[in-house]
């Protein structure tokens, strides 16, 4: 099966010379998302929750691109800016992740880019 770039109209574009998702043997690896509105290229930052919600609605967009949906989600990722925003995003995220989560790592970083209080790196695989 051969490499294949996921790049959809109603998920931000790339800030850099990288993909957006990769698919390849029945997984998609989905690069960092932050919490930029794919309308208007404007970061939606205004706290954890709201950026929370964004960067997972992102992470939708690559999903359904490659026929997947949050509950094929193996194994995420979480940068957050500030350790004490972990239970406003693990709120937000809880509703996406509802049945039987993914595995996870949170981890607090100096920055993120574009100044973000949270980015979203999950692994999903094909059933």
């Amino acid at each position: 099966m051969p490499r294949r770039i996921h790049a959809p109209a109603d998920a931000p574009t790339a800030v850099g010379p990288y993909s957006q998702a990769v698919e390849i043997h029945g997984f998609l690896f989905c690069a960092g998302q932050i919490p930029i509105d794919p309308a208007t290229g404007a970061l939606v930052n205004d706290n954890a929750t709201v950026a929370t919600e964004r960067v997972l609605k992102n992470v939708g967009a690559l999903l359904r691109s490659a026929g997947l949906d949050y509950k094929d989600v193996v194994k995420a990722t979480v940068f957050l800016k500030d350790l004490n925003d972990f239970a406003a995003m693990n709120e937000v995220y809880a509703r996406y992740f509802a049945k039987e989560p993914p595995a996870r790592s949170t981890i607090q970083v100096a920055a993120l880019p574009k100044g973000a209080l949270v980015e979203i790196e999950v692994i999903a695989a094909k059933a």
